[in-house]
């Protein structure tokens, strides 16, 4: 087994404005095996979502991974804009040139239940997490020229092993996602780009409340949650050439939760 080099690759990772979150910490991963890194974030989510971020996370992370020796740029892009996704492949395409890697890690998550749903908030999570996912894969698909390489990683959630009742909007348009990359991977893998999805268990990062950790350590064969980095390491290597024949597939990261 060779050590895994993206040198002289690009990654698109969406949703990395947090320095604990899946995003940076894929960010760091992919650098560190040599990749230069695109990142794209959108702060006032974050804020409506009151989770705790330093308004200069994002571009801190850009210092770092350029400190890691790649190439490193950001954008703050709300994918809830039609146009955002094609806008922002055309943007990196003639910052960076050619995008090998699309990690699709932005959401939306609102949690709410059946009496408090909204149109509204159907449509926020819908045009999150399915229209600017599938967009955005769109345009890397489109851009893709190579005859082998292209990777798209897919995030969803354990809406499949369980029920999510108090969060119905973010299970459905997850779901979806499930779905899209099954589909996806066999209109593109003559292409040479493979199509996966992780899914990685209880994670923390920073949402959970003490009780809730307590609670899932509790039932965790490790005895522990799972950390960005634990998804990290597996997208890494779903992107690299170890797993070129690995494509459709939901993997599940979740400590045998």
């Amino acid at each position: 087994m060779t050590q895994i080099s993206l040198a002289g690759r690009t990654a698109l990772i969406t949703g990395a404005s947090r320095s604990i979150g899946i995003g940076a910490a894929t960010a760091r991963a992919l650098a560190e095996a040599g990749a230069n890194i695109f990142t794209t974030y959108y702060r006032p989510v974050d804020v409506e979502l009151n989770l705790e971020v330093d308004t200069h996370d994002a571009e801190n992370l850009i210092d770092e991974l350029r400190g890691m020796g790649v190439q490193a740029n950001g954008l703050e892009v709300d994918l809830a804009d039609p146009s955002a996704a094609h806008d922002l492949m055309k943007r990196v395409n003639e910052q960076v040139g050619l995008v090998d890697i699309l990690v699709n890690n932005a959401t939306y998550s609102l949690d709410v239940d059946i009496n408090a749903l909204t149109a509204e908030i159907l449509d926020r999570h819908y045009e999150v997490n399915v229209r600017g996912m599938m967009l955005l894969s769109q345009a890397f698909v489109q851009q893709w020229n190579k005859p082998s390489g292209g990777r798209i990683i897919n995030m969803t959630s354990g809406q499949g092993l369980h029920g999510m009742p108090d969060n119905l909007a973010y299970a459905v348009t997850k779901a979806s996602v499930d779905v899209f990359t099954v589909s996806l991977s066999e209109a593109v893998m003559s292409r040479g780009i493979t199509v996966n999805t992780v899914e990685p268990g209880a994670t923390d990062t920073g949402w959970m409340s003490a009780e809730l950790k307590a609670h899932i350590i509790s039932r965790s064969p490790t005895g522990r949650v799972g950390m960005p980095e634990d998804a990290a390491r597996l997208i890494r290597f779903l992107v690299s050439d170890e797993a070129q024949w690995i494509t459709g597939q939901l993997i599940r990261s979740r400590g045998g939760m």
